[in-house]
């Protein structure tokens, strides 16, 4: 499901693909979801480095990403949108994976961070161009979070995520954990 000039491309689907209402549910589901959890990473992180010169940081982007989840937790109710049912191991989740890469230090909190933001732009990304001009707002919004994510990215890069102990592993494990959680949450 691609869009050519602003078009969806959901009117050509396939059977089993889901219908255009279908596939907005699952957007705002997932990234209601997402953006749950990235708080929550950003809680974890805070817990362990919450007394560092790295506070503020990661106070301004955890701020960024409760105004992404505010904006999603409107659609929901709004739209009348199941939340996932995952929402209370993304809880867990999300706060154990911010504190224990926090626990490596800031080069591991910053290194979670950009491998979930690099996972989250293509994800964005790939919804921006999935979605019709009847949704504009909507794709709006996610271009929107999509580049706060980038600044989040570039702010890991900044402090020395590539530092981290095994970037690259950490980082690869981190981005598929984070598509697994995208594909399960549209559905579940």
């Amino acid at each position: 499901m691609s869009t050519t000039e602003g078009r969806s491309t959901l009117e050509g689907r396939l059977p089993g693909d889901p219908t255009p209402r279908e596939y907005v549910e699952r957007t705002i589901r997932v990234d209601h979801a997402g953006e749950y959890g990235a708080k929550r990473i950003y809680e974890g992180q805070l817990a362990v480095l919450g007394r560092t010169k790295y506070r503020p940081i990661l106070e301004h982007m955890k701020e960024q990403e409760q105004v992404h989840l505010d904006t999603f937790s409107r659609l929901i109710a709004e739209r009348r949108v199941r939340p996932t049912a995952l929402l209370p191991i993304w809880h867990v989740a999300g706060f154990a994976l911010g504190a224990a890469t926090a626990l490596i230090g800031h080069r591991g909190a910053m290194a979670c961070t950009v491998a979930v933001e690099e996972a989250i732009d293509e994800h964005y990304a790939a919804q921006y161009e999935t979605l019709g001009e009847d949704e504009k707002p909507l794709r709006d919004e996610i271009e929107r979070f999509r580049l706060e994510e980038l600044e989040h990215r570039d702010i890991g890069l900044e402090n020395e995520a590539e530092l981290a102990p095994a970037y690259k592993l950490l980082a690869a494990v981190i981005k598929a954990g984070c598509k697994v959680a995208i594909k399960v949450s549209e559905r579940v």
